[in-house]
């Protein structure tokens, strides 16, 4: 995979029927697992390139969650303006 476990990398694995994750990563003390099963659904996996896939931090979030993570998009704000 070619990426370092101890940078905050999370390692994503799916089930075949896509109906399971398992998640590995490093928190600074352990390694650890988590795992998630969906009763109904399944979820969306997103395309996979030279066996990496890359999502923001909300996408991971909606993707853990269940959700269609496609559907997550970051929201711009604008700054305030100063009133005189």
């Amino acid at each position: 995979m070619h990426e370092d476990p101890f940078t905050g990398t999370v390692f994503v694995f799916r089930a075949r029927k896509s109906d399971r994750l398992k998640l590995l990563y490093w928190d600074g003390t352990g390694l650890v697992m988590a795992y998630k099963r969906l009763e109904e659904h399944t979820f969306s996996w997103p395309a996979v390139t030279d066996g990496l896939m890359t999502l923001s931090h909300a996408q991971f979030e909606a993707l853990f969650s269940g959700l269609d993570w496609r559907r997550v998009r970051a929201v711009e704000a604008r700054a305030p303006e100063a009133v005189e």
